[in-house]
């Protein structure tokens, strides 16, 4: 599954790697969990990407009440296209999720142990930038009151995740993005070709402070390795 991320890139970054025109201001964020509002890049508008806060758990649109979100900030891979909750949206309604890494937990003797995935570093960039696939959804009660929200798409997980959890979120390779975000397309056989465990050479994992734990702890520790025995 997908649980928890940290997203600590500048806005000039996302901009240039997404091709957006324009972005809101936003603190880097290190613990960033369900129920929260994330950033999610969409295409609204013809080839144009745009990008924006939605909820971080999915409301079907033909849901009674927007209580049902909580048990959606996942959708699976291997039923993505057909269950009810998540088959419209994965046809029309596509977005990805900046990220620059995610956290997983392995349990231990007495404990879990929280550790970062994230890519491995390239270029000699200070900063990663990669992006998970989710599906959007919008939400509108009798009363006018509206929410966009979004959920994760996870897989089995590589070699890299295996050893810490049996899933892992897809990630979407920048070639792909294009393909990923366009509403007009609804090609599921070609879509779900996209879902596939990231490769596990481009991947590194590393144990974390249980600090991170807490979703009201966001700070830059929580994505420092620590020494794991």
């Amino acid at each position: 599954m997908c649980g928890r991320f940290y997203l600590d890139v500048p806005k000039s970054e996302l901009m240039t790697h997404y091709g957006l025109l324009s972005a809101p201001a936003r603190p880097r964020r290190y613990n960033i969990a369900p129920s929260q509002y994330i950033l999610a890049v969409r295409a609204l508008d013809g080839d144009e990407r745009s990008i924006s806060y939605l909820h971080w758990g999915l409301i079907p649109g033909w849901s009674r009440d927007e209580k049902s979100h909580y048990s959606m900030i996942n959708a699976r891979a291997e039923t993505v296209a057909s269950k009810p909750a998540f088959r419209s949206a994965f046809k029309r309604r596509r977005c990805l999720i900046p990220v620059s890494g995610f956290y997983e937990w392995h349990p231990e003797d007495h404990y879990k142990q929280p550790f970062v995935i994230t890519m491995k570093q390239q270029d000699d960039k200070q900063s990663v930038l990669f992006s998970l696939a989710g599906l959007w959804e919008h939400w509108e009660d009798q009363e006018g009151k509206v929410i966009e929200s979004c959920a994760i798409i996870v897989t089995i997980a590589n070699a890299v995740l295996k050893p810490i959890h049996e899933r892992m979120p897809v990630i979407i390779d920048t070639g792909d993005y294009a393909n990923w975000l366009d509403p007009d397309n609804q090609q599921v056989d070609e879509l779900t070709t996209l879902l596939q465990p990231y490769p596990a050479t481009m991947m590194i994992a590393y144990p974390v402070s249980r600090k991170m734990n807490d979703p009201t702890h966001d700070r830059p520790d929580c994505m420092q390795p620590i020494d794991h025995e």
